[in-house]
């Protein structure tokens, strides 16, 4: 059973629901932004660009984003971890 402690996990939860009204449907680019489309500057210090069959360590890291890309390049969803 994991630890729970008051307060951590739900500000996390808070920043995944933000990052993720801000990048879910967008296209991922190397160096531009726009309405549908967002790149590598616009996202935290510590993140991950998870593409379709790329492999992932399992190693736990909280304050880490990790966006996770469909086929056609847009985000699917995002998580912290």
């Amino acid at each position: 059973m994991p630890l729970v402690v008051p307060g951590v996990m739900t500000n996390l939860d808070d920043k995944t629901q933000e990052w993720a009204n801000k990048l879910v449907g967008k296209t991922f680019s190397e160096s531009e932004s726009s309405e549908t489309m967002f790149c590598k500057r616009d996202l935290p210090e510590s993140h991950r660009i998870i593409k379709p069959g790329t492999m992932v360590t399992k190693d736990f890291r909280p304050d880490r984003l990790n966006i996770h890309l469909k086929d056609d390049g847009t985000v699917s969803h995002v998580q912290h971890g």
